[in-house]
C-alpha cells in the first residue's frame, strides 16, 4: 500500500528569480526595468501605446531566454522525492518549469505564452517577439498572457485550494504585501508549518497570527537549502 505524500505549497515571488538575473520590483523603486508599471502592465497602457507594451515584453522575453534556473529552483525539485510539491508563483518566467518542477500555478500569467485579445481561452506558446499583426486563429491581435493591474487573477481559487490542504507552506522571495497573492497563507490549516525565506522578510497580518512560523532571513539559494535539509531529515 502506497502512502500519500504530504503536500507542500510553495509560494514564490521575484526574489527567487533575482539570483538568476531577473530584476525585482522592489529593487527598482516601483518601476519595472525602468518603466512605470501603469504604462506597461495595465489595460489602459495597452490601449494608449500597444507598441510600447509589446516592446517591453519582447525585451523581458529575450532576457528570460538568456538566464537559467538557480539552485533554489533546483532544490524545490528535490523536495518532490518526499512531498507532493505544489508551486504557486507570482513570477511570469518559466524557471520553475525549466528546473523540472512538476506542478506549477502561475498567478500572474506567463511570459512564454500569448493570448487572443478577443477570447482569453485562445492561448499559445510563444518564445519569439510578439508584434502588431500577430493574430489568433480568429483574426484578433495577440497580447502578452500576463495578468495586468486591474485584471482578475483567474488562478487564485486554485491556489487557495492547494494552500488549504498543505501540511507545510514555504514562502520564498516575496514581500507578502501584494494582494490578493499575499493573502493566500491565510488559507493554510492552523497546524501547518510555515517557512518564510527572504533577505528582507515582511510579516503581514496573515503571517503574524501564525504560531508555526519560521523566518529565514536569507536569499533564496541559501534559505531554500536550509529548509530542504530540515524537511528531508
Amino acid at each position: 500500500m502506497t502512502h500519500k505524500k504530504p503536500t507542500i505549497a510553495v509560494l514564490t515571488g521575484a526574489g527567487i528569480s533575482a539570483e538568476s538575473g531577473i530584476k525585482t520590483f522592489r529593487d527598482a523603486d516601483g518601476l519595472w526595468e525602468g518603466y512605470d508599471v501603469q504604462d506597461v502592465a495595465s489595460p489602459g497602457g495597452w490601449m494608449r501605446d500597444q507598441e510600447l507594451v509589446l516592446d517591453f515584453y519582447n525585451q523581458r522575453r529575450r532576457q528570460l531566454m538568456e538566464v537559467k534556473p538557480n539552485k533554489a529552483h533546483l532544490d524545490l525539485v528535490k523536495l518532490e522525492e518526499a512531498f507532493d510539491v505544489q508551486i504557486i508563483t507570482q513570477n511570469v518566467d518559466d524557471l520553475h518549469e525549466r528546473a523540472g518542477s512538476s506542478n506549477i500555478v502561475h498567478l500572474h500569467g506567463e511570459l512564454v505564452k500569448v493570448r487572443s485579445t478577443e477570447d482569453e481561452k485562445l492561448v499559445y506558446e510563444w518564445k519569439k517577439d510578439l508584434v502588431t499583426g500577430d493574430l489568433c486563429e480568429r483574426g484578433y491581435q495577440l497580447r502578452p498572457h500576463i495578468v495586468w493591474f486591474g485584471e482578475m487573477v483567474p488562478m487564485l481559487e486554485v491556489a487557495a485550494e492547494i494552500v488549504s490542504r498543505a501540511e507545510v507552506v514555504m514562502i520564498i522571495g516575496t514581500s507578502m504585501q501584494v494582494y490578493p497573492a499575499a493573502g493566500l497563507v491565510g488559507y493554510a490549516p492552523t497546524h501547518s508549518k510555515i517557512y518564510y525565506v527572504d533577505p528582507r522578510p515582511s510579516v503581514n497580518f496573515e503571517l503574524s497570527t501564525r504560531r508555526n512560523l519560521n523566518i529565514i532571513e536569507d536569499k533564496a539559494t541559501r534559505g531554500v537549502a536550509k529548509v530542504l535539509t530540515e524537511l528531508l531529515a
